[in-house]
């Protein structure tokens, strides 16, 4: 049990790793510098902070880098309970790393652009917005399996015993909830800007959850069978 914990703990490191590299890299560095309606202020703001929209970079890699081991630790407390559908959550986790790593070229393309591209201003402009806004798309097509690898996450996490049982509820409900997000963002995307956060908070609830409970708390202690 002492080394289930132990594992469990490590995994809280990761997750809690994946969640505050992600949020500094997602919510300050592109919502404070990026601004898809406004190439001219996007280029300013990149040019003025280059070293936070770099650091947003190397944040954004270091994340998937955690995002990558997470499932690869989880699987070794999980695989026990059904070995097929912990298989299936690492998967989900390396597609959705490999999409993110390469999407990230796009975040990196304005740097190059802006410091040694001969295009005009207006081409310039454009040129940056576009590899944005590709970064944002990539990043909702990774979405896909960042979600997919919630269900059996989920499914895993309600079934052991070794975690409260509603951390497992909200995490498969996580899962439906990016995959409506994706569709919504590319079918129906003025609806998605009201309505992304509240679709993506039974993850964000259960994802939170299960890194501090995993961090501070590890695993539920098993009794001991009645000799």
């Amino acid at each position: 049990m002492k080394s289930i914990k132990n594992t469990a703990r490590i995994a809280g490191v990761l997750y809690l790793l994946v969640i505050v590299f992600g949020i500094f890299a997602e919510k300050y560095v592109r919502n404070t510098l990026v601004n898809l309606a406004d190439g001219q202020q996007t280029i300013v703001s990149i040019t003025q902070n280059e070293f936070l929209f770099r650091l947003g970079f190397v944040s954004d890699l270091l994340m998937q880098l955690a995002y990558f081991l997470l499932p690869l630790v989880l699987y070794r407390i999980l695989k026990k309970i059904n070995k097929w559908l912990a298989q299936t959550m690492v998967l989900s986790v390396s597609v959705a790393v490999a999409i993110m790593c390469v999407n990230m070229l796009n975040h990196y393309a304005p740097l190059v652009l802006i410091n040694h591209s001969i295009l005009d201003s207006k081409q310039l402009e454009n040129t940056v917005l576009f590899h944005l806004d590709m970064h944002s798309k990539g990043y909702h097509i990774a979405q896909i399996f960042f979600g997919l690898w919630l269900l059996p996450l989920g499914y895993l996490v309600l079934k052991s015993g070794l975690f409260p049982k509603l951390i497992g509820i909200f995490l498969m409900i996580g899962c439906l909830g990016y995959l409506t997000d994706f569709v919504l963002y590319f079918l129906f995307p003025s609806e998605n800007q009201n309505l992304s956060e509240w679709i993506t908070l039974p993850a964000d609830l259960g994802e939170f959850s299960l890194s501090l409970y995993l961090l501070f708390k590890g695993v539920k202690s098993q009794k001991s069978p009645k000799s």
